[in-house]
């Protein structure tokens, strides 16, 4: 059997489809779901944390910040009111930085 036949035909584009395909859009929200319940108040706390300091880590990168040391705590807070997120804490700004570092 050749090489040719056993690759997979690529998915139709918004040129070659017969209707149009939909995209996925990036910046459209996942609906939400509730937290698992019976964790420890820590476990929600963490990971709502965690949450802030992905959505901040990414709003950083959109405007052009690739490195921890160009994200100080006050560019990480100054970046959360202008996506309309909670003034961050300085654990959070850790977090941060350390998403960023892990990035690369």
């Amino acid at each position: 059997m050749p090489a040719a036949a056993l690759k997979p035909k690529p998915l139709p584009t918004q040129s070659t489809a017969k209707r149009p395909v939909l995209f996925d859009s990036p910046y459209e929200p996942v609906a939400k779901r509730p937290l698992p319940a019976g964790r420890p108040r820590e476990w929600y706390v963490t990971h709502n944390r965690r949450l802030k300091a992905m959505r901040l880590a990414i709003a950083l990168l959109d405007s052009g910040v690739y490195l921890p040391t160009q994200a100080r705590n006050e560019r990480i807070r100054r970046t959360a009111r202008l996506i309309g997120v909670h003034p961050p804490s300085d654990t959070t700004c850790h977090m941060v930085r350390a998403f960023l570092r892990y990035n690369r």
